[in-house]
């Protein structure tokens, strides 16, 4: 395991399958300070997602790593029903408390919120997917938290695969990925999010391993400078964690993603919510199937 020569996580978060990075339960508490309230979603990013979903007639959504619930509310908000899952009760257990705080509004309270493995998703969730979903969304640089355990990213295809056969015909398939192209080119990674409003400052120490000539993690360390006037977690010092990713190259990742549709959906890749072409650096690609 790269583990035992490069610490790719904060110490107490498992390093077997698919792991949950968060099950130390710190990471998901600072994640939750760094990204603030869940109204704090950039404006752009907002009204590329809920237009995009509306345009296409979509009302049905399931949410494959909800984490923290903080797209999964803004789509209830937009009047979307939502189905949410995530591999870590630890970052669901802030879901399921947005879910109960808001029992009594109605969009909440049909919220369906349920852990699930991406490698075992369909068979999780069979008794939620009925015709299909009209969009399924995997958003917030998530996916790239799958290691490449074998070398060969077969667990990568198996979860697409997973998610393609949730998708109902006409439906969409979103997921996003880091600019990982430029950060292996650079060894550097933009401390802005294009995602959140943060209030908080925040520095991000980017490492990359190879092993064999090939890069195969990428470590982000993200010191989050936390207000002790304004967030009570101060006093905790939870304000630094490490994530580790696998650096998806967008040509390959492309590809994987053609194959798992099985080369029968529209694909067009954004950068930064914009046009290819209008972003020379971007940070994050996101990626929209639509399937025939």
């Amino acid at each position: 395991m790269v583990d035992s020569v490069f610490l790719t996580r904060s110490l107490g978060t498992p390093a077997e399958g698919v792991r949950d990075q968060y099950a130390d339960g710190k990471a998901a508490k600072v994640w939750e300070v760094f990204i603030g309230d869940k109204n704090q979603r950039t404006q752009n990013y907002r009204d590329f997602l809920v237009g995009l979903l509306k345009k296409k007639g979509c009302h049905r959504i399931l949410d494959v790593a909800c984490g923290t619930g903080v797209d999964s509310v803004m789509l209830l908000e937009e009047g979307f029903e939502v189905v949410s899952v995530d591999a870590s009760d630890k970052m669901l257990k802030y879901a399921l408390k947005s879910r109960w705080e808001r029992r009594k509004e109605p969009a909440f309270d049909n919220w369906v919120i349920e852990e699930a493995n991406w490698l075992t998703l369909y068979k999780d969730i069979s008794h939620l997917i009925g015709d299909g979903f009209d969009a399924v969304i995997c958003l917030g640089n998530s996916f790239a938290h799958m290691p490449d355990s074998f070398g060969d990213q077969r667990e990568q295809k198996q979860a697409f695969a997973n998610f393609e056969r949730c998708v109902k015909p006409g439906g969409l398939f979103l997921i996003d990925h880091r600019n990982y192209d430029y950060i292996i080119q650079t060894g550097s990674t933009p401390p802005k999010c294009i995602y959140y409003n943060s209030r908080h400052m925040t520095n991000i120490k980017t490492s990359v391993l190879f092993i064999s000539g090939k890069p195969a993690i990428v470590t982000l360390d993200y010191m989050i400078t936390i207000d002790e006037k304004t967030n009570k977690n101060n006093s905790e010092n939870v304000n630094e964690f490490r994530l580790s990713y696998y650096p998806h190259r967008l040509n390959v990742f492309s590809d994987m993603l053609a194959e798992a549709f099985r080369f029968k959906a529209k694909h067009t890749i954004y950068a930064d919510f914009k046009p290819m072409d209008m972003i020379k650096n971007p940070g994050f690609y996101i990626h929209v199937l639509e399937k025939y």
